[in-house]
């Protein structure tokens, strides 16, 4: 395995299958996968494993306590932070995503917490959705589309 460079950050996740999707895709891209806790689950649990299949133990995994630890441990540059939220006012598809982007989620129920976005209204980038009746989208569905889509830049389209 090589050093992964796009990294997916999940902050205080609270559905196991999704995190155990989203760590599958991780792997099978060679993507490192950060987890923020407070998590909504725990990571023995089998429907993490369930999700993930077999390779749970092989996803390139980090946590931390908190946002703060992550930010005083990995200093990402700013140009690197990409939040995605419903409300974020810039389609996924306008950023150039740089070989070393965070790619960052928040919890299924609240999305990113305030905290989290303050000051990063430039930073956060929405998904399309056509039907107003569909509310949100599944965390893992839209990791995964992000993730796509930022590899498809960096390959120049």
């Amino acid at each position: 395995m090589s050093d992964p460079c796009l990294k997916m950050v999940l902050v205080t996740p609270e559905i196991p299958y999704n995190t155990g999707a989203i760590g599958r895709t991780c792997l099978a891209l060679d993507l490192e996968l950060i987890l923020i806790k407070p998590y909504g689950f725990s990571l023995d649990e089998k429907a993490v494993r369930r999700a993930g299949l077999d390779y749970w133990q092989h996803v390139h995994l980090t946590e931390y306590d908190d946002w703060h630890s992550f930010l005083d441990d990995r200093k990402p540059p700013r140009a690197s932070l990409h939040f995605f939220e419903e409300s974020g006012a810039q389609s996924f598809y306008t950023p150039d995503y740089q070989r070393d982007a965070y790619l960052v989620f928040g919890c299924e129920s609240k999305g990113l917490p305030i905290a989290v976005l303050d000051g990063m209204e430039d930073r956060t980038f929405s998904l399309p959705m056509r039907n107003p009746i569909v509310r949100s989208l599944n965390l893992a569905n839209v990791a995964t589309a992000v993730v796509y889509q930022a590899m498809r830049t960096q390959l120049g389209g």
